[in-house]
């Protein structure tokens, strides 16, 4: 049985993203997400390979998808803090940077807000803050 007092993971993927992270692993090797809200689309989390994109303390580390880090940044989890975000894939072209658009496919974010119990395990793990530290490669 789960323990109903541990914090829910703040990133999830559904089989179809992880499907595609694991062939994405085996062609580029280690990979790093990363979701900005900058000029693109901000529901587009951007794949790159591990290190191609530097990490600085505005971005917040919310977890691993497929054994592959997933950050955020710190005005997009500001808005996003409440909720868990849900990576998923759809048809169609990502970002021009990101690895998985000559799959024909690209990675989308969708969200759900977390209830009253899991915002209550997140704080009590420390991890609902306003802008959390962000994490070294």
């Amino acid at each position: 049985m789960a323990d109903e007092t541990a914090a829910p993971p703040r990133v999830v993927a559904t089989a179809a993203a992880l499907e595609l992270i694991a062939r994405l692993v085996a062609h580029h090797g280690p990979l790093m997400f990363h979701q900005s809200g900058g000029c693109c689309d901000g529901s587009s989390p951007m794949c790159y390979p591990r290190g191609d994109l530097i990490i600085g303390p505005q971005d917040v580390y919310l977890g691993d998808i497929g054994g592959q880090p997933f950050y955020i940044g710190a005005a997009q989890y500001a808005s996003w803090r409440h909720t868990q975000i849900i990576i998923d894939v759809v048809p169609g072209r990502g970002g021009m940077f990101s690895l998985e658009g000559p799959e024909g496919l690209r990675f989308l974010s969708r969200g759900r807000l977390f209830d009253a119990q899991e915002l209550q395990a997140l704080e009590k793990a420390g991890q609902l803050m306003e802008a959390p530290a962000g994490r070294g490669q």
